[in-house]
């Protein structure tokens, strides 16, 4: 579904992605793990048109991607829940998931089925729908930025760091759902500085270093690696 094909892009001089190959499969889960640093936030951006490629290419459903805006990508399917949750602020949690679905031309009868089956999902954000969305804590927010990609009808989910700033206990229960929704067969891509969570989720992971992808394999092979043990996981 989702194809990154000697992929490089850079900050000015800086440059933070090199010859990256990166592939997803329909409904699969994905990770991608390393050190702060390490280039996984600039891919997920490169994937939804935020950063310009220096080289190489993104191929989304057998089709090359780079010329479309990110409005676009979101329009053909791509949605990134960002890092740090970027939660409108002045908006209701409603009036949030309304501008997920406004890429979409939808009718009102379609659109108010995808607020039954976020609601469904998120139940917090049913009964908070006229609560101002920057108002939730840290945990609802992450679930509101969530909800809010999925009104716009992805068919692949693109999620960095969902687990940043939670407590123990709300983070376990985001993961919950995000397994929850790649089980529906929604393709996810996951950020995750905790490895541990993202190798549960994800059926597979890759390992950034400096800009460069130096393991991939199955979730269940790199948790027994010495390299990512010892790097990611303790001994």
């Amino acid at each position: 579904m989702l194809k990154c094909e000697d992929l490089s892009a850079a900050y000015g001089d800086i440059v933070a992605l090199r010859g990256i190959n990166f592939n997803v499969a329909e409904r699969e889960a994905v990770a991608l793990i390393g050190a702060n640093g390490a280039g996984k936030t600039t891919l997920l951006r490169s994937i939804s048109g935020l950063m310009p490629l220096s080289s190489g290419s993104v191929k989304f459903g057998g089709q090359a991607i780079d010329h479309l805006s990110p409005e676009k990508r979101v329009r053909g399917g791509i949605a990134h829940v960002p890092e740090g949750r970027r939660i409108f602020p002045g908006l209701t949690v409603r009036e949030n998931l309304e501008v997920g679905a406004s890429v979409r031309r939808a009718g009102r009868g379609e659109i108010n089925a995808d607020f039954e089956r976020v609601f469904e999902l998120f139940p917090q954000l049913a009964e908070r729908q006229k609560q101002l969305g920057w108002s939730l804590s840290g945990g609802e927010q992450q679930m509101l930025a969530i909800a809010r990609a999925l009104m716009s009808r992805p068919r692949v989910l693109l999620l960095d760091e969902p687990s940043l700033g939670l407590a123990p206990r709300l983070t376990e229960e985001v993961y919950a759902r995000i397994a929850e929704i790649n089980e529906g067969g929604l393709t996810v891509v996951l950020v995750e500085q905790n490895t541990v969570l993202a190798l549960q989720v994800a059926s597979r992971a890759y390992v950034l270093e400096n800009g460069e992808i130096i393991l991939s394999d199955s979730a269940e092979k790199l948790r027994g690696h010495p390299r990512v043990r010892d790097a990611y996981l303790g001994r």
